[in-house]
């Protein structure tokens, strides 16, 4: 055998590069990161590595994966999360305001074999749904007000294009992860000022109307309150009416003499008769 490889060493040189390129052809490493699809002839066969949200990192299949040399071709797809950007387009909202909207999505492949028949690579499904998010911002968007997009409303409205864009997406064999709106500006110039002076106008009346409700509750609370205090009032004086007219008769002297206010003492002289009504409580109970 040692003699034969000295005699021909070339031609052992050769069989042994042959058979290391057979050895090498027939295996291919696929990462975590990647998805392989084997192709048999040209024809989807099996997939290794294959997307599954329930797997754990590093239990999926990555690693080396076999195949038959000359016979299957290993089209690898990428498993990560992916995405693309929508260039600017112009959006008109219910309230006929003119918006100029920059939005991205973010996907994922979870079907290669779908999304290899239907465009044969990420690349090309980002193109192919790039428009689709463009018409799905303008269909949601149209229904929509200019201010829904600066409120807690702004959430519904991308679920709403997600859920449309994902509807497209499953066709490409991909998922739509997210969906974001980058900046949703008015065109500058005299749109943009007459958007402000609106929008500063009607949160103006609606502080005054905020203001007239506050009174008018007040005004009710202070109604009911008067009205259970008229009324503590009558049932407590109408169990003793003597009382109540001897209490009634104390405030009138106050008032009338000043004994609460010591300035004003000593400025003051009222002349009444021994029999005067108003002294009443003086004689005894009023009697």
């Amino acid at each position: 055998m040692i003699d034969a490889i000295r005699r021909m060493p070339l031609l052992w040189a050769m069989f042994a590069v042959l058979v290391v390129g057979l050895a090498l052809s027939s295996v291919t490493i696929v990462p975590e990161t990647q998805q392989a699809l084997i192709l048999h002839f040209g024809q989807p066969a099996r997939i290794a590595n294959r997307y599954d949200p329930h797997q754990d990192f590093g239990h999926t299949g990555a690693g080396i994966v076999a195949r038959l040399p000359f016979v299957e071709q290993v089209v690898k797809i990428d498993k990560r999360v992916l995405d693309f950007e929508m260039e600017r387009q112009a959006v008109l909202s219910t309230d006929q305001r003119r918006l100029e909207v920059d939005a991205y999505a973010r996907f994922r492949i979870v079907d290669p074999v779908r999304m290899y028949v239907a465009v044969g690579s990420e690349r090309r499904v980002a193109e192919a749904l790039r428009p689709m998010l463009g018409s799905a911002l303008r269909n949601e968007l149209g229904k929509r007000r200019f201010a829904e997009l600066l409120s807690p409303e702004r959430s519904e409205v991308m679920g709403h294009i997600r859920t449309a864009l994902d509807r497209v997406a499953r066709q490409y064999g991909a998922q739509i992860v997210d969906v974001r709106i980058k900046r949703a500006d008015l065109p500058s110039g005299s749109p943009l000022q007459s958007a402000f002076e609106q929008m500063r106008t009607a949160r103006s009346q609606e502080a005054r109307s905020i203001r007239s409700e506050g009174r008018r509750q007040a005004q009710i609370l202070v109604g009911q309150a008067d009205a259970q205090a008229a009324k503590t009032y009558a049932d407590s004086f109408g169990k003793d009416p003597a009382f109540y007219d001897f209490y009634r008769a104390m405030q009138s002297y106050r008032q009338t003499f000043g004994t609460d206010d010591t300035n004003a003492r000593g400025n003051a002289q009222i002349i009444l008769g021994r029999d005067s009504d108003y002294l009443r409580q003086f004689n005894g109970q009023g009697r």
